[in-house]
């Protein structure tokens, strides 16, 4: 029944046999006593994410606060093990993204795919958890998402034949170049059948014929950041408190809407590798720069939009039963689309100015004439002032008389019912006023309905107490908030008199929607629209737009988050690789730097490859298809065995997945064992990582591995400087960090003989140990000193680079060229010593 007082979402559990190992449990949770299937027992959820959920235009700070995607997750048996199908729905979004793609035994792809969905359920095969032959894959899952719900249905149920016939079913017109895309890849398929199962069941609700966008999102089309780097680098979290907005996405959020938010994080997680495409972007941003009129125009449409995606989703879904919360959900987000399709033509004028081929093309596209179609068969059933407005009582009033008086008599009849309820109530309150010489105002909450409200020193009460005719008294501080015995009788008949506005409004609604259905996929276009542009308008308060070559050069570059958080400008420096040195060693004491120039290194390409313009004053980048990092931290000498065990993990890791095109960093590797085992383990990985031209920083306090310079010409030694500076009673000496990168290695020799001469140390030892150390540097330096021609060789393989690079890259008129040549080889000839003269000369 429509006006029944529950709606059971829950049909018999057993029709998926589903069984749920979950630790996130919400406040609705039932447990159904059922025969489970790899379980003593069978959980299953009465939750209905979307019933009666009303779009509103919360903080895209907090837009990522509840998890609200569910994943199905399945792979290959046999010899296809290590092949895995994914598909994903976010309940906000009416989207489908189907992934499938070959992984290794670490599951990298899978975590990482993952993580960036943060899922708030995960939906497996039953046969993944089998007792006593659970699936690496199932573990894994499970041993990294601890805090997500995980539920295991049939395996009959993942099946590739019934997911293609969902998507033909689902899948808009508009999207549906899918059907060739993924009708050969049946691991996704599969997923995608038993996850939109899932959800209708889940949901209570089934999706309009021809209503998703569904899309196949493969891994080669973004640079991949495994969780361990993002969590390193804290691009959306910070480390020390979640709660702090301190990290790159904190740093770049300016966005407007919830829709925005989103889609900064996902390509803050998977940044684009296509160069063109994030030029386009690039360009969009230098305009809105250069633009002023049309950012702030943009940005004050924008911000007027609210949840579009959210809208969307809400309005594509057929509910299984009537009740009230789906009537009234109905009406506002019928409301909702109206606000929305208004915003359309300020948003189109506000682009029509644009010179750039992306800004253009969402210009035309929101010329589409389904927008006004849609807008047209509102506004003949709708008020034209009814609109979004903040306030629970303002958007019931709103909802009230959406619909144009005339257009059902009963409607009129019941409206004029409720506002004559509405208006007794205040009259009413006004006589209880007048009645006890008290100040009493007209309140209202969707908790309480109506109730009175009073702000007055209880020493201006009688005895310091209400008027026994009031109840369900409550005080905060002077104000009182409270009841009568007539005013809940009368929020009763107002809220039967809603239930029935509710109702009849509900079949008008649902009667136009069902008109304007086939016109509403163009709000998929919109919605993208609206993040994007949400997104680059984000972009545009960097500094400088970066180029894309083969080289990664910064020229004064500095850490983005720390420039946010800093209260001096942080120290910029200079960083350079290329093809010919494209393996730099990192020295210097602790506390010098080391870390965080390594992270800016990192966080400066990431921005660059979203599109993004970089804190630097100039900026080049080769693109990198992964980015891996594994970064110590400087105050924290790793020395168990448990953390030596996991940085194990990550540089095996990083060397089984590398390639060409990573960007590879890595800090304080091997201090969590001896320093004979640690040089090794550092020196083998550097010749491994050496044969790939992958562009690699590595940062040390092993200066052995400086010495690598000499026997491979691709490796650059750079160090962060310090200086001594004496106190004032100029007995001791402490080290004054500068921050700044220089050339050549470290000569902070020593960090814990000095440490030990300003201690109580005697100094009979300290004189003992420096002879030692001294003995011991002068036998390395000898075995590792560059003859004449290992430097002949390394200036040939410099030169040799270099022209190579000049070929590819050069804009030089021919006497400009001929020039920058000569003055290469001046700089060739300088680079060795000449023949016959010794080291010393």
């Amino acid at each position: 029944s429509y006006f029944g007082d529950k709606s059971s979402c829950v049909e018999n559990a057993s029709t998926l046999n589903l069984t749920s190992s979950s630790s996130v449990r919400g406040p609705n949770s039932t447990g159904i006593g059922k025969p489970p299937l790899s379980s003593s027992r069978s959980v299953f959820r009465s939750h209905t994410p979307l019933a009666g959920y009303s779009v509103t235009s919360s903080s895209a700070a907090s837009a990522h606060s509840i998890a609200s995607v569910i994943v199905a997750v399945v792979e290959g048996r046999g010899l296809a093990r290590g092949e895995v199908g994914m598909a994903s729905i976010d309940l906000k979004n009416p989207e489908v993204i189907l992934s499938q793609f070959a992984d290794n035994t670490t599951y990298a792809k899978v975590i990482t795919k993952l993580k960036i969905l943060t899922p708030l359920e995960i939906i497996m095969s039953n046969t993944a958890c089998d007792a006593g032959n659970t699936t690496k894959l199932f573990s894994l899952i499970t041993e990294h998402f601890k805090n997500v719900t995980f539920t295991t249905v049939q395996r009959k149920y993942f099946n590739e034949t019934k997911g293609l016939e969902y998507i033909e079913q689902l899948c808009a017109s508009e999207f549906s170049t899918i059907l060739m895309e993924v009708q050969s890849k049946y691991y996704c398929l599969a997923a995608a059948a038993a996850l939109l199962k899932y959800v209708e069941f889940i949901q209570n609700s089934v999706y309009a014929p021809k209503s998703l966008k569904v899309r196949f999102q493969g891994s080669e089309k973004t640079a991949m950041i495994d969780s361990s780097s993002a969590q390193n680098l804290e691009l959306v979290i910070n480390n020390r408190d979640s709660r702090n907005s301190h990290t790159l996405f904190g740093v770049l959020n300016y966005t407007k809407t919830p829709g925005g938010s989103r889609r900064l994080r996902s390509n803050i997680l998977e940044p684009l590798v296509d160069a063109e495409s994030i030029n386009m972007r690039l360009d969009c941003v230098q305009e809105l720069l250069q633009d002023e009129e049309l950012f702030f125009g943009l940005q004050a449409v924008i911000s007027k939009f609210l949840d579009t995606e959210q809208l969307l989703s809400v309005l594509v879904q057929i509910p299984k039963q009537d009740t009230v919360k789906t009537a009234e959900s109905k009406i506002t987000n019928l409301i909702y689309l109206k606000h929305t399709l208004e915003l359309v033509e300020p948003l189109t004028a506000a682009l029509r100015s644009c010179n750039t081929p992306l800004l253009k093309a969402y210009c035309s596209s929101l010329e589409d004439t389904r927008f006004g179609t849609i807008l047209e068969k509102i506004t003949t059933v709708i008020n034209d002032d009814t609109r979004y407005t903040k306030g629970c009582l303002s958007m019931r009033t709103q909802k009230c008389y959406a619909v144009k008086p005339n257009i059902n008599e009963f409607l009129d009849i019941a409206r004029r019912t409720y506002t004559e309820i509405v208006d007794d109530i205040a009259g009413m309150i006004t006589q209880l006023a007048e009645k006890y010489n008290l100040p009493l105002k007209t309140s209202f909450s969707s908790a309480r309905g109506f109730f009175i409200q009073m702000t007055v020193d209880s020493s201006a009460l009688a005895n310091g107490q209400l008027p026994s005719e009031f109840t369900r008294i409550t005080k905060m501080k002077n104000t009182y908030s409270f009841t009568s015995a007539d005013l809940i009788k009368m929020n009763e008949r107002c809220q039967e008199s809603l239930r029935e506005i509710y109702h009849m409004t509900y079949l008008i609604v649902c009667k136009l929607l069902n008109e304007i259905y086939e016109h509403i996929h163009c709000l998929y276009k919109l919605s993208d629209i609206v993040s994007m542009l949400d997104m680059l308008l984000s972009f545009a308060h960097a500094c400088i737009r970066p180029e894309f070559t083969d080289t990664l050069a910064i020229k004064q570059g500095w850490h983005p988050i720390l420039e946010k958080i800093a209260v001096e400008k942080p120290v910029s420096n200079n960083t350079y690789l290329t093809e010919g040195n494209n393996f730099v060693i990192i020295t210097g004491p602790n506390m010098s730097g080391k870390s965080t120039y390594l992270k800016q290194i990192a966080l400066c390409q990431i921005m660059a490859q979203i599109g993004s313009y970089v804190p630097a004053e100039y900026c080049s980048f080769r693109i990198a298809e992964q980015i891996f990092t594994r970064i110590g931290m400087d105050d924290d000498i790793e020395t168990n065995a448990s953390t030596f065990m996991k940085e194990m993990k990550e540089i095996t890791y990083i060397i089984q997945n590398a390639n060409d095109k990573s960007l590879i960093i890595i800090d304080e590797l091997g201090r969590g064992t001896s320093a004979e085992e640690g040089i090794g383990i550092c020196y083998a990985a550097c010749e491994y990582l050496l044969n790939l031209k992958a562009f690699t920083l590595f940062a040390t306090h092993f200066l052995e591995l400086c010495h690598m310079d000499g026997l491979y010409p691709n490796v650059e030694n750079y160090h962060f400087e310090v200086q001594h500076v004496r106190s004032s009673a100029g007995n001791k000496e402490k080290i004054a960090y500068t921050y700044t990168l220089s050339k050549g290695y470290t000569e902070e020799k020593n960090y814990g003989l000095k440490a030990a001469e300003v201690s109580s140390l005697p100094s009979s030892i300290i004189l003992d140990a420096k002879e030692i150390i001294n003995h011991i540097a002068k036998q390395i330096l000898h075995r590792q000193k560059s003859t004449p021609e290992m430097m002949k060789q390394r200036a040939m393989y410099h030169l040799a680079m270099r022209l190579v690079q000049t070929a590819r890259n050069s804009r030089l008129d021919p006497d400009s060229l001929r020039i920058y040549l000569k003055g290469l080889k001046k700089k060739y000839e300088a680079s060795f010593p000449a023949p016959g003269q010794s080291d010393e000369q």
